[in-house]
């Protein structure tokens, strides 16, 4: 559950440049945390949204924002980390199926990759002496992924409490999930609420060359069904829904 805050304490917040984690950082922002901001070349075949991220963080005005290359390609696994694994397109695949087979998870998803975000965002904010760490993520509107939901944030905080110095002396790490329980609609509304230019924004599982967004990857797709919902006009396409 997402806790308002005294006006200035630091925070990290995951920032990759997609909508979701640019809408979570606002959120922050409009809180009054102080944001330091971290992204990760991970070699995401999308690395497109390492652009997005410097243009987001400008935007948002962060304290600080430092990138991180961590190469998961040599570990593979999935078709954001591996060429020789296609990404899905047009289906209805991301939501359905998360739906009616819960149990079932599509190959976009990267092995392990938000335990190793927060691990990275654990690290830096022990340095930076923040007890708070922002992500932008949502179980409702995703893909399936097991580290989207509420069960592994909770997780994820008890470990840091017995896996850190500050957390044995007594000084606990929340991890922020304003999104948790929006759908994309509702995540687009919020974000058009505090003023967010989305066209800074990268959604897409697998761009052309041109770094326009293919359209057709559930990325793509659920982006475009959030923003048809919310009855808004994407600026990355020009045109509602």
């Amino acid at each position: 559950m997402w806790r308002p805050a005294l006006a200035g304490p630091p925070a990290v917040v995951l920032l990759s440049g997609g909508l979701d984690s640019y809408t979570a950082a606002a959120v922050a922002k409009r809180d009054g945390f102080s944001l330091s901001a971290l992204s990760i070349n991970y070699g995401q075949r999308h690395v497109r949204e390492l652009e997005a991220s410097r243009d987001v963080a400008a935007a948002l005005g962060v304290d600080r924002h430092l990138e991180l290359a961590l190469d998961l390609s040599q570990i593979g696994g999935s078709s954001l980390t591996s060429l020789a694994i296609d990404v899905p397109k047009d289906s209805t695949f991301a939501k359905a199926t998360a739906d009616k087979h819960p149990g079932v998870i599509p190959n976009t998803y990267v092995p392990a990759r938000n335990t190793i975000f927060l691990s990275m965002a654990l690290g830096w904010a022990e340095v930076l002496g923040a007890a708070d760490i922002v992500i932008g993520v949502n179980a409702l509107d995703y893909s399936g992924y097991p580290d989207c939901r509420p069960e592994f944030i909770q997780a994820f905080e008890r470990l840091a409490r017995l896996a850190t110095r500050a957390g044995v002396e007594g000084r606990p790490l929340t991890v922020h999930t304003p999104l948790i329980s929006l759908s994309k609609a509702g995540i687009i509304r919020l974000g058009l609420s505090l003023g967010l230019d989305y066209g800074l924004t990268h959604s897409c599982y697998d761009p052309p060359p041109s770094g326009r967004p293919c359209g057709h990857c559930d990325s793509c797709q659920l982006r475009a069904a959030g923003f048809a919902e919310a009855g808004a006009t994407d600026p990355l396409i020009g045109s509602a829904g």
